[in-house]
């Protein structure tokens, strides 16, 4: 095995067997720094998207007014992520019927109820695209619900002037922790006609 020859893989030659195994050996090494590098990469992402994340969460759980929750929800997500536009609508909470608590007709109820995933992609002529005051090149759509299977409370739309940002096959793991959260949030507010019932009642 000593003195067996074999071509060089990219040179018109031959080389000892040994040679050609260290050169394998520099391949992989190779391979392996580059994605130990990719790792270390995608980690310092990681780092600085929940860094981003604990600043929302912190934003949304200092503010006392329910009534300023939900801007704080939707513009704490737009500054922290550095999106275009985000837009929120909720129903059957006690808010003013304007705003965040507009009323949504039955299709937006239907189509909210039907994600079981946000939506990402391009069609921005879906109903909740339209509550976006800019056109956006992609979107992503969250429901918010109070628990998985229970039906939803409301629509959360990021807006984005990146056609790539909101791709159709991205992953959906930060966008479902992003609904979770939301819907956690938004639900310190109380259900439509909790205080009158309760005056009632009593």
């Amino acid at each position: 095995f000593s003195t067996l020859e074999v071509p060089h893989p990219h040179q018109a030659r031959t080389i000892s067997l040994g040679e050609r195994q260290i050169m394998t050996l520099r391949e992989r090494l190779r391979d392996f720094e580059f994605r130990l590098a990719d790792l270390v990469r995608n980690a310092a992402l990681n780092e600085i998207t929940t860094d981003k994340l604990n600043r929302w969460c912190v934003r949304m759980l200092g503010e006392q007014s329910t009534l300023r929750l939900p801007g704080e929800v939707a513009l704490g997500l737009a500054e922290q992520f550095n999106l275009q536009e985000v837009a929120l609508r909720v129903w059957g909470l006690d808010l003013p019927a304007e705003g965040v608590g507009a009323p949504v007709d039955e299709e937006v109820h239907t189509y909210a109820n039907s994600l079981v995933n946000p939506y990402c992609g391009n069609d921005i002529t879906l109903t909740p695209a339209s509550w976006l005051h800019a056109k956006p090149a992609s979107l992503a759509i969250l429901p918010l619900r109070p628990a998985v299977g229970q039906p939803t409370f409301g629509l959360l739309v990021l807006g984005s002037d990146d056609p790539e940002r909101f791709a159709p096959d991205m992953g959906l793991a930060f966008l479902q922790t992003v609904s979770i959260l939301a819907s956690s949030a938004l639900s310190r507010l109380k259900p439509a006609g909790t205080s009158v019932r309760a005056a009632d009642d009593a």
